[in-house]
């Protein structure tokens, strides 16, 4: 018995300390660190949600849509929740490919990471975002995931909005496109955490990209009631987002499509072709009218993620490459259309406007004779004849003079070096400064970018002067045993600017580059004011409701170092080329009496392809408006082959058809769009 009161007074003892222990612990958790287990629990109850802003769309110059939004129901994954569940989620994978008619396999490849050695399709943004996978889903598979949430857990389906091209691939390089933000990129810039959404894109090129922050928007905040399995119960906050900006821009959607189907038609006559390029200007503004470049593609490719074919063919040699803007990151010899800055040299250094000028087929540059074209022979030319007829001689000898005076193979002192300078002042060598991205900046070689070319290249010159060329002699024993003694002599004097060298850049030819973009802004300041702009593609942007918030200034970056008599002259006989000169077959038929074009031919010799042709025009020629500038790769003689699509352009433009007579026109009395399109307060284009 006292055996038994002592076992009892033992389990009253245990039972006391029991309960003394859970006071103690109740007294800790509710009084203690009440306020901290308060503030959890609410925590666990509330969810806030950065709710994205409408991106704004990207119009023409009159209103019409290049960019815009629609709504679709995207179904989206959070990767790192369905990575912590058994199997990595595999089951609810299974049970959403069921849903949407796709493999589990593939769903899987949408959600794994990008990275080396990994093919698209892949996510490339940050693990911590839902990750789209299907950007197109009907309401009832929609509505089959969020009525079973407990069977999809980490898996959302909303309403969002994803981009769309009405146009198909018309200004695509120029438009540019969306991705996914990394999570690089997240650290890395300050403040787009707090304004990404997690399920915004971010422009990866073009004016998507130049603009995003304003097309973005800024996002709102819903802070929301959950259940223990994540459901919506109720939202205690709301913010609204703020729409983004609509960018409007000076590119008229119709002149665009009219300059991609005229590069078009002209690479099919070419067959050689394997790339092209065209450039609209307003010749008072320089603002872009249309900026085309051929190959090109839509960039509704990237919508939902691309795959990884489709990735590699808008970055394939094979398919010309159609990621790449020619028009603003193709570098190619101008050949003749460079002359315009060739002959203003000419003016600076003291040869006479109105002088005359010997014009042989062929002239000895040192102690090798440069040809003209054909080797033909034109007599005497005043400077006006030589840019109408295209003249080679006549540059020939005054940059071989040029170069004399500035002390040949050994100048003294600093080199004048005019027709470098000169074209500098052109805008040549640089990047012109439009609103896109990626720019190149051509090349005006020199006397010291020859000397930099030497030391970079002098050892491997050095080494090849003596092991020759092998690997080409199988083919070509004779361009190996050139190769050589060519690389023998760049190793001994490569830093020595040559007559030929002065020569060929007199024409554009040799190491000179250009793009299509900086010869149209050079000629748009010829035949212009004098003044040299920088091109803009944004006109300006404005709300959703049409509130003006920006005009986007093309802004002066220079201005040409010739009179304005001189400038007159130089346009004067550019506005013979087309009537009178190199482009005249191109033109044949034309209504001249009713807008006269003017311009210049280029007919560039690139070693082991066909020519580049160009074009560089301008209309009319009495009060340019236009400035066009057509390039095609490959494409032959610049009066074959860009000179009649630049032809087509200007017969959409001002409404005639190829036998001359009327037409309808792509632009409404002929000319750029003056004013900015009225946006009503609803969003839509009032005119």
């Amino acid at each position: 018995m006292g055996l038994m009161r002592g076992r009892l007074v033992v389990v009253q003892v245990l039972v006391v300390s029991m309960l003394a222990l859970l006071a103690v612990r109740l007294w800790q958790v509710q009084v203690v660190r009440g306020t901290e287990y308060v503030k959890a629990a609410t925590e666990t109850r509330t969810r806030d949600v950065v709710v994205p802003a409408v991106r704004g769309q990207i119009l023409d110059a009159t209103g019409r849509p290049l960019v815009r939004n629609r709504t679709t129901l995207v179904v989206s994954v959070d990767r790192t929740r369905l990575n912590r569940m058994a199997g990595n989620g595999q089951e609810v994978l299974q049970r959403l490919a069921g849903v949407l008619g796709r493999r589990p396999t593939e769903l899987r490849e949408r959600i794994r990471a990008c990275g080396p050695g990994i093919a698209r399709p892949c996510w490339p943004g940050s693990p911590y975002q839902p990750i789209p996978i299907d950007v197109d889903v009907t309401t009832r598979e929609a509505l089959q995931i969020l009525e079973r949430q407990e069977e999809f857990p980490g898996v959302t389906a909303e309403v969002q909005a994803v981009r769309e091209y009405p146009r198909k691939g018309a200004g695509a390089q120029a438009l540019g496109y969306l991705q996914p933000i990394t999570q690089e990129e997240l650290d890395r810039r300050d403040g787009l955490r707090a304004a990404f959404s997690g399920v915004d894109l971010v422009g990866r090129d073009g004016l998507e990209s130049v603009y995003d922050v304003p097309l973005r928007g800024t996002p709102g905040m819903r802070r929301v009631q959950v259940d223990r399995l994540g459901k919506v119960i109720g939202v205690e906050r709301h913010v609204s987002p703020i729409p983004g900006d609509t960018l409007i821009t000076s590119i008229d959607a119709k002149v665009q499509t009219l300059a991609e189907k005229a590069l078009a038609e002209a690479m099919k006559g070419a067959p050689k072709a394997d790339g092209a390029a065209a450039v609209v200007l307003d010749a008072r503004t320089s603002r872009v009218i249309a900026l085309a470049s051929a190959p090109t593609y839509d960039p509704a490719v990237w919508s939902g993620g691309i795959s990884e074919t489709e990735y590699q063919r808008l970055l394939s040699g094979k398919t010309g490459k159609p990621l790449v803007s020619r028009a603003i990151k193709g570098e190619f010899a101008p050949g003749s259309t460079f002359k315009v800055s060739s002959v203003s040299a000419m003016l600076r250094d003291g040869y006479p406007l109105h002088g005359k000028y010997d014009c042989p087929g062929s002239f000895m540059v040192g102690d090798r004779p440069f040809n003209n074209f054909r080797g033909i022979g034109l007599g005497v030319l005043n400077l006006h004849m030589a840019l109408v007829k295209s003249c080679d001689t006549i540059f020939y000898r005054a940059a071989y003079e040029q170069w004399l005076r500035d002390g040949g193979l050994n100048p003294k002192g600093r080199p004048k070096e005019p027709m470098a300078n000169m074209a500098r002042a052109y805008g040549f060598g640089r990047p012109t400064g439009i609103d896109l991205p990626g720019e190149s900046p051509g090349r005006i070689p020199d006397r010291a970018w020859k000397k930099a070319l030497w030391a970079v290249t002098k050892e491997d010159n050095c080494r090849r002067s003596k092991t020759g060329y092998p690997e080409v002699a199988k083919s070509s024993p004779s361009r190996a045993a050139f190769l050589k003694r060519l690389a023998y002599e760049n190793c001994l004097e490569g830093f020595q600017w040559r007559p030929g060298d002065a020569a060929n850049f007199s024409i554009g030819q040799g190491d000179v580059l250009v793009t299509p973009l900086q010869l149209a802004a050079a000629y748009a300041a010829l035949v212009g004011d004098g003044k040299l702009r920088s091109p803009r593609v944004g006109w300006a942007l404005v709300r959703p409701d049409g509130t003006k918030v920006k005009e986007i200034k093309v802004p002066v970056v220079g201005k040409l170092p010739i009179t304005r008599e001189e400038r007159a002259y130089i346009k004067g006989a550019l506005s013979e080329v087309a009537s009178d000169g190199t482009a005249a077959g191109a033109f044949s038929g034309f209504p001249m009496d009713k807008v006269k074009i003017g311009g210049k031919t280029g007919t560039a010799e690139v070693y082991g392809k066909a020519d580049t042709s160009w074009f560089a025009s301008f209309a009319p020629t009495d009060k340019p408006r236009f400035v066009i500038v057509a390039m095609v790769s490959q494409g032959g003689m610049g009066g074959q082959t860009a000179a009649p699509a630049v032809r087509k352009i200007y017969e959409g433009i001002y409404g005639f058809k190829p036998d001359g007579k009327p037409s309808s026109s792509v632009l409404p009395g002929g000319r750029p769009a003056r004013a900015l399109p009225v946006i009503a307060k609803d969003g839509t284009v009032a005119r």
